[in-house]
């Protein structure tokens, strides 16, 4: 589905649980609610990820940054940096302990782009929650390396949930990549439906609290050349 109204993916979040949003109408909206002028500083920081040391799975395919903000009344303001934390019932697999994870660079995450985004979205997720008055978001840079006889897996977890109430997945770029199919499911583990993010800025959206989401392994498309798929992941919970 493609959609290029604000109300369009409010709707569809209501109804589906989910949203595919094209690159070029998420670009659009962004644009709508602020600047995206230091964009390509903003792509380039992925590649200075640190290595997720945490992976129970013993892989070393996934690079990550994380940062915290409040949004409650005033200014969407950055949090004093602080470990991630998911219970084992939402991540299984790497869940239940607390990661400190390298944080999202002062100059990337005062940014335009970045606030930009954080202002669409806690726009698009307040008015699906017009009772919640304070929001605690999470802001993760994710890159998922591919090689030759290894794949990279950007949910090794499986198909779950986050345990907080809206999810926001904008890829940012990828490299020599195929598959990365993401696929959303309902409470039940039935399918809802499946889409791939193949262009900067296509987008997907979840009611954490309504469907399941995942997304399957990539591999190179040429094995003799690296390859990657970065995403950034925006996650809103209502704070207390």
């Amino acid at each position: 589905m493609t959609i290029d109204h604000d109300t369009t993916i409010e709707r569809a979040l209501t109804q589906r649980g989910f949203a595919f949003v094209s690159g070029s109408d998420m670009r659009a909206l962004f644009v709508k609610t602020g600047a995206l002028t230091d964009w390509d500083a903003f792509a380039a920081s992925w590649n200075d990820l640190g290595l997720d040391t945490y992976m129970a799975d013993g892989g070393r395919y996934r690079r990550r940054r994380h940062a915290v903000y409040r949004a409650q009344h005033g200014p969407i303001a950055r949090q004093p940096h602080q470990p991630h934390f998911q219970t084992q019932n939402n991540n299984p697999l790497n869940g239940g302990i607390d990661r400190l994870f390298d944080p999202v660079d002062e100059n990337i995450g005062a940014g335009a782009s970045l606030q930009t985004i954080l202002g669409w979205c806690h726009d698009c997720f307040g008015r699906l929650s017009p009772d919640v008055a304070s929001w605690l978001i999470e802001v993760h840079q994710f890159r998922i390396e591919a090689r030759a006889g290894a794949q990279g897996r950007p949910t090794p977890e499986g198909a779950h949930r986050d345990g907080v109430d809206w999810v926001l997945v904008l890829l940012i770029d990828r490299v020599n990549i195929q598959s990365g199919t993401t696929t959303v499911a309902d409470l039940d583990k039935a399918p809802l439906g499946s889409f791939t993010l193949t262009t900067p800025f296509d987008a997907a959206l979840v009611d954490d609290s309504r469907v399941y989401h995942g997304v399957t392994p990539v591999e190179p498309l040429d094995p003799a050349l690296p390859a990657h798929r970065d995403v950034l992941v925006v996650t809103f919970r209502r704070n207390g």
